[in-house]
Order: structure tokens, then sequence, then C-alpha cells
């Protein structure tokens, strides 16, 4: 490594990354287990047009969700003048922001693998549970999540996965702040720029490598 290398500046970005995954991963999983079972697991009119909206940011090119997260939380959105009004600070290039655009292009990941781990539960299991007087939220805790437990750490790693390496949308609503907003792939992406190809090459192999435990980590798991 070279010896006039920053650590503090190496570092500050992997932690960084690491933190707002961590965020981002909770949060997406708390919206995808919702969402799995209130629209995967139910038919009504519109399912398909609004599952299809939910898929999107899996398609999409990152720079068009990270625009769209511009209009939603902008400085001139009810949101943006909301969260400027509480906390005193727009959310638009902050460490925030990124955590918003990670939820927002894991999610689709998080909602298909869910939803087939909800779907791989028999029937037989929640009828007899709710025949017994649970909940619909009782089945699930008791019921679906520890049977589909496998479908569950699976979103769950892939979708810190997904967050870990996200680079558009972060770009576009949380910036590339050093010590800010800076992620990895936003480090790695200011060090090409700056002809830093031994940083850049660092950063990379911290990102791959984290990447390959958690995908391991699924591969183990299935």
């Amino acid at each position: 490594m070279d010896q006039t290398l920053d650590w503090n500046a190496f570092v500050s970005p992997i932690w960084l990354s690491v933190k707002v995954s961590f965020i981002a991963s909770i949060l997406v999983m708390i919206l995808g287990i919702w969402a799995a079972h209130s629209i995967g697991g139910r038919r009504f009119i519109g399912k398909t047009l609004l599952e299809t909206s939910l898929m999107l940011p899996l398609v999409l090119p990152p720079t068009v969700v990270g625009f769209l997260l511009l209009l939603l939380l902008g400085r001139r959105s009810w949101i943006g003048k909301l969260w400027e009004w509480w906390f005193d600070q727009p959310v638009i290039f902050t460490w925030y922001a990124a955590v918003v655009a990670a939820v927002v292009v894991s999610f689709p990941l998080v909602y298909q693998t869910l939803k087939a781990g909800f779907a791989s539960v028999q029937k037989e299991y929640k009828e007899a549970a709710r025949l017994d007087g649970a909940s619909e939220w009782q089945v699930v805790c008791r019921i679906t999540i520890p049977l589909a437990a496998r479908s569950l750490v699976t979103a769950y790693v892939l979708g810190f996965a997904r967050a870990l390496g996200e680079f558009g949308a972060t770009l576009m609503v949380a910036g590339n702040i050093p010590g800010r907003t800076r992620t990895i792939p936003t480090a790695i992406y200011a060090a090409v720029e700056t002809n830093q190809l031994q940083l850049a090459g660092l950063w990379s192999a911290v990102l791959i490598c984290l990447a390959f435990v958690l995908l391991l980590a699924t591969r183990t798991k299935s």
C-alpha cells in the first residue's frame, strides 16, 4: 500500500457504505415483508400494474431513478420541505439520501425473493392458524416468517449487497462529498477521474470481497 495514502480518507467511504447498506437493508426488509404479504399474497384489481411499478427500479437506469428521487425529495417537493422544516436541513446531498436511494434500488430484489419465499409456505398451515383465532400479522410472524426463514436471509443479503454497490442514484441525490456522502462506488469513480488508480483498485478489491462474502452467504443458506 502506498505510504502516502490517507488511511482515514480510505476507510471513510467503506464505513459509510456499510452504514448506509445496513440501515437501508433493515428498512427495505420491513417494507418488503409488508409488501410481500399485503400485495404478493393477494389477488386484486390492478395488482399487475402495481407490481410492475414496484419492479421498475430493477430495469430503469440508475440516473433515471436518481432524477425521480430528486423530484420527490428536492427542496421544492412537499417531502423535501417537510424534511427541511423538521430537521432544519435538506435531505438532498446527505447520507440519508443515500439510504433512500439504496432502499429504492434494492426493493425489487428483496420483494421478489420474499414473495417467492412466502408463496412456498403451505396454505394449510396458515389456514389452521387462522381457524385457531390468529390475526393476519400473527400468521405472518409465527407461521410464514419462520417457515420462510431461508428466503428472508437471502432477501436480506441480496438487499444489503445491492445497496452496497449502488452508484448512479446515490450520486444523483447524495452527491460525492468526501467524509459525508462518498460511498465506495462514488469514491472509485472519483479516484479514476483523478487518475488515482491504485486507490481505485484498493476500494474495488474491498467491494469485490464484501460482495463475494455476501453472495457466498446466500449460496450456503440455499
